[in-house]
C-alpha cells in the first residue's frame, strides 16, 4: 500500500497526512478490498476542467476525477481534486474545508471500489457511504 499526495498547478498539502492515509486504508479494508497505490493530486478548477475535457470529453468544472487502475481486489488509481471547487463546496454546504476535502477524497476512493453516482439513487447511496466514512474519521 502506498498513498501519496501531490499537487499540480497549485501549491497545496493536506493536513494530517498520516491520519488521512490510515483512514483511507481502513475504509478500503471495510469494503473487503486491499489498498494499493493511490495518488491524490490536488489542482485548480482550470486544470481539472482541462483534464475533464481531454479524458472524459466533458466541458464543465467538477470537484473530483478518478482514474481507476484497480485489479481484482487491489484498489489502485489517481484521484484528481480541485481545491478551488472543494473551497466552493465547503461554503455552499456550510461545512469546514477539511471536512469537505475528506468527503471528496473518499468519494474518489468509492469510485475506485466500484461505486457509481450516475442516477439519483446511486448519488443518494454514495452520499450515505461518504457520511459513514466521515464518521470513521
Amino acid at each position: 500500500m502506498k498513498i501519496a499526495f501531490h499537487s499540480e498547478k497549485i501549491r497545496f498539502k493536506p493536513g494530517q497526512r498520516r491520519r488521512l492515509k490510515k483512514w483511507i486504508c481502513r475504509y478500503i479494508r471495510l469494503h473487503s478490498k486491499i489498498p494499493g497505490k493511490l495518488n491524490f493530486i490536488f489542482t485548480s478548477n482550470d486544470h481539472l476542467r482541462k483534464i475533464n475535457r481531454e479524458f472524459l470529453k466533458h466541458n464543465h468544472f467538477t470537484d473530483v476525477i478518478t482514474f481507476d487502475y484497480t485489479e481484482e481486489k487491489v484498489i489502485t488509481g489517481d484521484v484528481f481534486i480541485s481545491i478551488d471547487q472543494v473551497r466552493e463546496n465547503a461554503c455552499r454546504y456550510e461545512v469546514g474545508f477539511e471536512e469537505e476535502l475528506r468527503r471528496v477524497m473518499i468519494h474518489g476512493v468509492l469510485h475506485l471500489i466500484g461505486y457509481e453516482d450516475r442516477s439519483c439513487e446511486e448519488k443518494e447511496h454514495m452520499r450515505k457511504m461518504e457520511d459513514d466514512a466521515l464518521n470513521l474519521w
